[in-house]
């Protein structure tokens, strides 16, 4: 087994992320079997309960596992569908260590952060390992060095080199190259000293991946390379680029691969791109759309990351380039105009009452003016409340989430959701069967009576209304397995509008979009067209 670990310096936020998705591409791409797992030292045990303004987008896999937003961008550059053994937190270390003494497994023995903490750590690091016949493990670590929270875990990356042997593993390190004055010149202090940082645990890097907006001059590599010992052929440039499905392309043009082979002594396989023709549809799209999307969280975008992937992918398939237009949910209760200049119109998921009522306007301009409307999860809800309200005549119609006492509860709490009080992994998460229904929008889309997509939610529609909503013309159109949770509406006569209770841009790929964000691009496209038409 050979393992690639990429930590960062300076600060946080340079893309640790995307660039080890992106050599795991390229080794995938060049015929290396792949793996990634990413450490978060938060201490709390997953993402599940975590703000979005804090750390971005909750990520939720196949098996439930609510997970960072890095696992998303694994999944998507490399294709397959991770677990929960992928994320390691110290949560889940120290957990598992304090209930490993509360049994007596240690013997009586005084519980350390060296060895026990780090054996955990270094245990979780060869499950994932083990977990397929890979030839390479990608770890992330999460942070910067000099946290304190990541110190275990970087000593015991340290150990597991010490232990694995010569040639079994590479370290990478991601610092940032500022360029200032008015020449911009391209500053390597904070990478020479981010580099002495990581000498002091013991870690010696072999790869630098240096993020700036221009590429690397020539003289900067060689000051980088005086001051780290690190080769310049192991200096990589990671500067600015439109779309991060291009970063692997200047990663493979600075000769990564060979470096990584020779470092690694792997074999040399053939290499082949299967992103050829979706990354020249990104760098010149045909056609151009414009998509609201509303929520509550717009002003940290990384919140809503895999609808802002869905979107790139649907680009890289179609050709058509995505303009996204971000509304905070609240503007829209008092002045609906702001949507009067878009072609679609997405309300994804969430929590809590603010906002809402700015969603439910979202819904009803959208309907009311034939405008592409997709909703996820909450959006599926808000569409479904809008619906009551002003078609049904359901006045006040709600979610009991947000009016206990409502009139018309149209969305009520699951039943199995009933006395929980803890809010970590308690929803209902993870790739659920649905059944999706003959002769409707839904099936059209994707050409198939069933699919298995990934849920994060505690209410549902409330089965009492079904029939109301059927008569006044909302159809539901994909059912759980068991025909009793409502998982797709769609409104008679509608093409443009489709709305899931499930999160399907957490399976997005970049060669197989969703299905529902493509389809509402397409139908954007096509009345793009139809009001130019109107208007000639």
């Amino acid at each position: 087994m050979h393992y690639i670990v990429i930590t960062g310096g300076v600060i946080s936020g340079l893309g640790k992320g995307t660039i080890t998705s992106s050599l795991g591409y390229l080794l995938k791409s060049h015929g290396y079997r792949v793996t990634s797992l990413k450490i978060d030292p938060y201490l709390n045990y997953d993402a599940g309960t975590m703000n979005p303004y804090q750390h971005g987008e909750v990520f939720v896999l196949d098996d439930g596992s609510e997970v960072d937003l890095d696992l998303g961008n694994y999944e998507r550059f490399l294709d397959v569908d991770l677990t929960g053994d992928n994320n390691i937190t110290t949560g889940k270390v120290y957990k598992e260590v304090i209930e490993k003494e509360r049994r007596g497994e240690y013997l009586g023995s005084t519980v350390q952060i060296i060895p026990h903490i780090t054996n955990e750590i270094k245990r979780r690091i060869r499950l994932v390992a083990s977990k397929g016949d890979f030839d390479v493990v990608l770890i992330e670590v999460g942070g910067t060095v000099g946290d304190i929270e990541s110190m275990p875990f970087l000593e015991a990356l340290r150990q597991l080199n010490h232990e694995e042997g010569k040639g079994t593993f590479l370290f990478g390190h991601v610092t940032l190259i500022p360029e200032l004055g008015e020449n911009g010149e391209q500053k390597t202090k904070p990478t020479q000293h981010s580099v002495r940082d990581l000498r002091e645990i013991g870690i010696t890097p072999d790869l630098l991946f240096c993020r700036s907006k221009k590429p690397l001059s020539i003289e900067t590599k060689k000051r980088v390379s005086l001051f780290t010992d690190v080769a310049i052929d192991g200096i990589v440039s990671i500067n600015d680029v439109p779309n991060v499905y291009l970063v692997p392309d200047a990663m493979e043009k600075q000769g990564i691969i060979p470096f990584v082979r020779e470092k690694l002594s792997l074999p040399q396989k053939e290499y082949h791109d299967a992103w050829a023709e979706y990354k020249e549809n990104i760098r010149q799209p045909k056609e151009k759309v414009k998509i609201a999307l509303v929520g509550k969280y717009v002003e940290l975008q990384d919140s809503y990351m895999s609808h802002k992937e869905s979107f790139s992918h649907v680009t890289g398939v179609t050709g058509i380039d995505v303009e996204i237009k971000w509304i905070n949910s609240d503007d829209l209760i008092q002045n609906q105009e702001k949507l009067s200049d878009v072609q679609g119109v997405l309300v994804p998921g969430g929590f809590g009452y603010r906002g809402i009522e700015g969603k439910i306007q979202a819904a009803r301009y959208a309907r009311e003016n034939n405008i592409p409307y997709l909703g996820i999860c909450l959006g599926f809800q808000v569409a479904v409340m809008e619906f009551a309200r002003n078609v049904l005549g359901m006045d006040g119609a709600n979610s009991t989430e947000f009016d206990p006492r409502t009139k018309y509860p149209v969305i009520d709490l699951l039943p199995e959701q009933l006395g929980i009080k803890d809010m970590g992994g308690t929803m209902r998460l993870g790739a659920k069967k649905v059944l999706v229904k003959e002769n409707t929008l839904a099936r059209r889309i994707y050409g198939t009576d069933t699919v298995y997509e990934r849920h994060r939610h505690r209410f549902e529609v409330n089965p009492d209304f079904i029939e109301r909503f059927k008569e006044g013309g909302m159809l539901f159109s994909g059912v759980d397995e068991d025909g009793i949770r409502m998982e797709i509406a769609e409104l008679r006569g509608k093409e443009g509008f489709i709305a899931t209770q499930y999160h399907s841009e957490f399976k997005s790929r970049p060669l197989s979009p969703s299905k529902v964000h493509l389809h509402l691009i397409r139908q954007a496209l096509e009345y793009k067209q139809n009001v130019v038409e109107a208007t000639a």
